[in-house]
């Protein structure tokens, strides 16, 4: 088990989250878009806000084809050079 995976358990465990419902590869794919459309920086706290649209009723797979489909069109002030 690599330390990625030990450290999703553990937090999954630690907050009461099935570590099932823990989909890394949505969450680094959709992280990825907006770090490389948007900005770095607004990877981990977009993460965050599709967390609590999960929490909320959306499922990760449709906060996650939002957001990604934001992110590879976004223009934003700076043109989108993802900085």
């Amino acid at each position: 088990m690599s330390t990625m995976d030990q450290w999703t358990v553990a937090v999954c465990a630690e907050l009461g989250i099935e570590a099932g419902d823990a989909d890394l590869r949505a969450v680094l794919d959709l992280t990825r878009d907006v770090a490389h459309g948007v900005a770095r920086p607004a990877a981990p706290f977009t993460a965050y806000l599709v967390g609590l649209a999960v929490g909320r009723g959306l499922t990760l797979a449709d906060a996650g084809a939002r957001v990604s489909a934001l992110a590879n069109g976004w223009g934003g002030a700076d043109g989108g050079t993802g900085d």
